[in-house]
Protein backbone atom coordinates (compact mmCIF):
# COMPACT_ATOMS: atom_id res chain seq x y z
CA UNK A 1 0.00 0.00 0.00
CA UNK A 2 1.24 3.34 -0.90
CA UNK A 3 1.93 5.70 1.88
CA UNK A 4 0.78 9.59 1.81
CA UNK A 5 1.78 12.09 3.68
CA UNK A 6 0.34 15.53 3.36
CA UNK A 7 2.26 18.37 4.19
CA UNK A 8 2.20 22.29 3.67
CA UNK A 9 3.31 23.82 0.70
CA UNK A 10 6.10 25.80 1.89
CA UNK A 11 8.95 27.52 -0.06
CA UNK A 12 11.56 24.39 0.06
CA UNK A 13 8.76 22.61 -1.74
CA UNK A 14 8.06 24.72 -4.54
CA UNK A 15 9.19 21.65 -7.00
CA UNK A 16 6.72 19.68 -5.11
CA UNK A 17 3.82 22.11 -5.91
CA UNK A 18 5.34 22.44 -9.28
CA UNK A 19 5.57 18.83 -9.89
CA UNK A 20 1.71 18.43 -8.20
CA UNK A 21 0.13 21.02 -10.49
CA UNK A 22 1.49 19.93 -13.47
CA UNK A 23 0.17 16.30 -13.70
CA UNK A 24 -3.15 17.29 -15.16
CA UNK A 25 -5.84 19.95 -15.85
CA UNK A 26 -5.63 23.29 -15.73
CA UNK A 27 -3.01 23.69 -12.85
CA UNK A 28 -0.33 23.71 -15.29
CA UNK A 29 -1.16 27.25 -16.76
CA UNK A 30 -3.17 28.68 -13.60
CA UNK A 31 -0.62 27.84 -10.89
CA UNK A 32 -3.42 28.28 -8.39
CA UNK A 33 -3.99 31.56 -8.98
CA UNK A 34 -7.57 31.81 -10.50
CA UNK A 35 -8.59 32.44 -7.01
CA UNK A 36 -6.36 34.89 -5.93
CA UNK A 37 -6.79 38.06 -8.00
CA UNK A 38 -10.07 39.61 -10.22
CA UNK A 39 -9.95 37.97 -13.92
CA UNK A 40 -9.12 40.73 -15.74
CA UNK A 41 -5.24 40.90 -14.09
CA UNK A 42 -5.40 36.97 -14.18
CA UNK A 43 -5.90 36.99 -18.14
CA UNK A 44 -3.46 39.29 -18.32
CA UNK A 45 -0.88 37.31 -17.27
CA UNK A 46 1.20 34.14 -19.06
CA UNK A 47 1.63 30.96 -17.41
CA UNK A 48 5.74 32.13 -16.65
CA UNK A 49 3.74 35.07 -14.84
CA UNK A 50 1.59 32.73 -12.61
CA UNK A 51 4.80 30.52 -11.54
CA UNK A 52 6.71 33.44 -10.45
CA UNK A 53 3.73 34.86 -8.31
CA UNK A 54 3.35 30.79 -6.62
CA UNK A 55 7.13 31.12 -6.10
CA UNK A 56 6.76 34.46 -4.24
CA UNK A 57 3.55 33.09 -2.15
CA UNK A 58 4.89 30.50 -0.74
CA UNK A 59 8.23 32.47 -0.19
CA UNK A 60 6.54 34.82 1.79
CA UNK A 61 3.51 33.67 3.40
CA UNK A 62 3.34 33.65 7.00
CA UNK A 63 0.68 30.44 6.44
CA UNK A 64 1.22 27.97 3.50
CA UNK A 65 -1.48 28.63 1.07
CA UNK A 66 -1.66 24.97 0.69
CA UNK A 67 -1.34 21.68 1.27
CA UNK A 68 0.88 18.93 -1.19
CA UNK A 69 -0.04 14.97 -0.81
CA UNK A 70 2.60 12.94 -1.66
CA UNK A 71 2.42 9.39 -2.57
CA UNK A 72 5.43 7.16 -1.96
CA UNK A 73 7.61 10.44 -2.06
CA UNK A 74 6.30 11.84 -5.29
CA UNK A 75 4.10 15.20 -5.14
CA UNK A 76 0.44 13.66 -5.85
CA UNK A 77 -1.78 16.33 -5.19
CA UNK A 78 -2.29 20.10 -4.43
CA UNK A 79 -5.42 21.26 -2.34
CA UNK A 80 -5.84 25.48 -2.10
CA UNK A 81 -6.76 26.30 1.84
CA UNK A 82 -6.65 29.72 3.38
CA UNK A 83 -8.48 32.59 4.86
CA UNK A 84 -11.57 33.57 2.20
CA UNK A 85 -10.89 37.25 2.25
CA UNK A 86 -7.05 36.21 0.84
CA UNK A 87 -9.01 34.63 -2.04
CA UNK A 88 -10.61 38.00 -3.77
CA UNK A 89 -12.15 35.95 -6.57
CA UNK A 90 -15.01 34.50 -4.79
CA UNK A 91 -16.02 37.77 -2.79
CA UNK A 92 -15.88 38.94 -6.88
CA UNK A 93 -17.97 35.79 -8.32
CA UNK A 94 -21.52 36.87 -7.56
CA UNK A 95 -23.12 33.59 -7.35
CA UNK A 96 -20.76 33.10 -4.40
CA UNK A 97 -21.00 36.01 -2.93
CA UNK A 98 -24.20 36.11 -2.99
CA UNK A 99 -25.13 33.09 -1.70
CA UNK A 100 -22.35 32.39 1.35
CA UNK A 101 -24.13 32.69 4.71
CA UNK A 102 -21.36 34.60 6.53
CA UNK A 103 -19.66 37.99 5.73
CA UNK A 104 -17.26 38.40 3.07
CA UNK A 105 -15.10 40.39 5.32
CA UNK A 106 -14.98 37.52 8.31
CA UNK A 107 -11.23 36.58 8.36
CA UNK A 108 -11.88 33.59 10.35
CA UNK A 109 -13.94 31.67 7.43
CA UNK A 110 -11.52 30.03 5.13
CA UNK A 111 -11.97 28.45 1.67
CA UNK A 112 -11.16 25.51 0.19
CA UNK A 113 -11.00 26.13 -3.17
CA UNK A 114 -8.65 23.96 -5.35
CA UNK A 115 -7.65 20.48 -5.89
CA UNK A 116 -4.91 19.11 -8.43
CA UNK A 117 -4.53 15.43 -8.54
CA UNK A 118 -1.89 14.20 -10.92
CA UNK A 119 -3.84 11.77 -13.04
CA UNK A 120 -1.26 8.72 -12.06
CA UNK A 121 -2.84 9.39 -8.63
CA UNK A 122 -6.09 9.23 -9.00
CA UNK A 123 -8.84 7.33 -7.98
CA UNK A 124 -7.11 6.39 -4.93
CA UNK A 125 -8.76 9.12 -2.47
CA UNK A 126 -6.48 11.88 -2.36
CA UNK A 127 -9.00 14.42 -2.67
CA UNK A 128 -10.52 13.00 0.83
CA UNK A 129 -7.70 13.03 2.20
CA UNK A 130 -6.66 16.67 0.92
CA UNK A 131 -10.12 18.06 2.53
CA UNK A 132 -9.69 16.03 6.21
CA UNK A 133 -5.98 17.90 6.21
CA UNK A 134 -7.06 21.23 4.70
CA UNK A 135 -9.79 21.74 7.13
CA UNK A 136 -7.37 20.01 10.49
CA UNK A 137 -4.63 22.62 8.96
CA UNK A 138 -7.41 25.34 8.93
CA UNK A 139 -8.85 24.65 12.63
CA UNK A 140 -4.77 24.70 13.50
CA UNK A 141 -4.68 27.75 12.04
CA UNK A 142 -7.72 29.53 13.98
CA UNK A 143 -10.55 29.00 10.64
CA UNK A 144 -13.77 29.16 12.50
CA UNK A 145 -15.64 28.09 9.38
CA UNK A 146 -14.14 25.90 6.62
CA UNK A 147 -16.52 26.94 3.19
CA UNK A 148 -15.99 24.90 -0.24
CA UNK A 149 -17.49 25.75 -4.11
CA UNK A 150 -17.75 21.96 -5.10
CA UNK A 151 -19.52 20.71 -8.59
CA UNK A 152 -22.31 18.30 -7.74
CA UNK A 153 -21.80 15.13 -9.96
CA UNK A 154 -24.67 13.83 -9.32
CA UNK A 155 -26.79 16.66 -11.23
CA UNK A 156 -24.45 16.85 -13.86
CA UNK A 157 -21.49 15.32 -15.57
CA UNK A 158 -17.56 17.48 -15.70
CA UNK A 159 -14.65 16.72 -16.70
CA UNK A 160 -11.92 15.87 -14.82
CA UNK A 161 -10.95 19.65 -15.34
CA UNK A 162 -13.99 21.40 -14.13
CA UNK A 163 -13.70 19.00 -10.92
CA UNK A 164 -10.38 21.59 -9.30
CA UNK A 165 -13.47 22.53 -7.13
CA UNK A 166 -14.08 19.37 -5.46
CA UNK A 167 -16.98 17.20 -5.65
CA UNK A 168 -19.81 17.35 -3.45
CA UNK A 169 -20.47 14.09 -2.28
CA UNK A 170 -16.62 13.87 -1.15
CA UNK A 171 -17.16 17.71 0.97
CA UNK A 172 -20.56 15.55 2.23
CA UNK A 173 -18.83 12.64 3.60
CA UNK A 174 -16.11 14.42 5.00
CA UNK A 175 -18.79 16.16 7.48
CA UNK A 176 -19.59 19.44 5.29
CA UNK A 177 -23.17 20.37 4.87
CA UNK A 178 -24.42 22.11 1.45
CA UNK A 179 -25.80 25.38 2.49
CA UNK A 180 -26.71 27.17 -0.86
CA UNK A 181 -27.02 26.33 -4.68
CA UNK A 182 -25.92 28.91 -6.81
CA UNK A 183 -26.41 26.94 -9.70
CA UNK A 184 -27.60 23.44 -10.20
CA UNK A 185 -24.47 21.74 -10.73
CA UNK A 186 -22.65 23.98 -7.88
CA UNK A 187 -23.19 23.96 -4.26
CA UNK A 188 -21.84 25.89 -1.31
CA UNK A 189 -20.66 23.69 1.74
CA UNK A 190 -19.69 24.65 5.06
CA UNK A 191 -17.97 22.98 8.09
Amino acid sequence: MAEIVISPATADRFEDAEHALTGGGDGRSCQCQWWMMPNAQFQRLDTAERTELLRNELAVASVPPALIASVSGEAAGWVRVGPRVHQVRIARTRALAANTELPLDDPDVWAISCFVVRREHRGIGLNARLIDAAVAFAREHGARVVEAYPVDTAVAHASANELHHGVLSTFLAAGFREVARPRPDRAIAML
